[in-house]
């Protein structure tokens, strides 16, 4: 009993899930790591470019949409129905809108710190964070969904196309 409880909980016997959470968990570590590197570069060259207080508004609402994505993709995530999946099965929360919503709440959030904090390094990593995330991390995580759902994600993503 003990055993099935781990094998289910860990998703020992589910080879695809420990795949994506590793990329996921690589690419939020890239996002922390360009952060970090933004940060560093801000304070050795500091340029700002965002100095008035319509930037900073708009710095504030980018980093409260990303916070409030990132929490509703992962409440939402949660209640993925596992057994018989259908292409609706996907359609929960902002994963109707995106299939990746928590990089883009990623990006939100690390460009309105930039922009909030009037550092310009920190936006431009964001933005190139965002990029790369997009086109290596996210692409090797939507094929081992396909290998792992099939036809109904690949419906999925001819519906969804961020």
């Amino acid at each position: 009993m003990e055993t099935e409880n781990m094998v289910e909980q860990f998703g020992i016997d589910n080879p695809h899930k420990n795949k994506v959470h590793k990329i996921l968990a690589h690419s939020y570590l890239f996002y922390f790591i360009s952060l970090l590197f933004g940060l560093f570069l801000d304070f050795a060259f500091p340029l700002g470019v965002f100095g008035n207080s319509i930037a900073a508004s708009i710095g504030i609402i980018f980093l409260i949409f990303g916070t409030f994505l990132i929490f509703w993709a992962q409440k939402s995530s949660l209640k993925l129905q596992k057994e018989n999946i259908t292409k609706e099965t996907f359609f929960h929360g902002p994963y109707r809108y995106s299939r990746s919503p928590t990089h883009f709440g990623l990006f939100f959030l690390t460009l309105g710190f930039g922009i909030i904090a009037n550092a310009l390094f920190i936006v431009i990593f964001s933005i190139i964070s965002f990029l790369i995330t997009k086109f290596i991390f996210i692409k090797k995580e939507e094929e081992i969904l396909v290998q792992k759902y099939g036809a109904p994600y690949l419906e999925y993503k001819k519906v969804v196309k961020l």
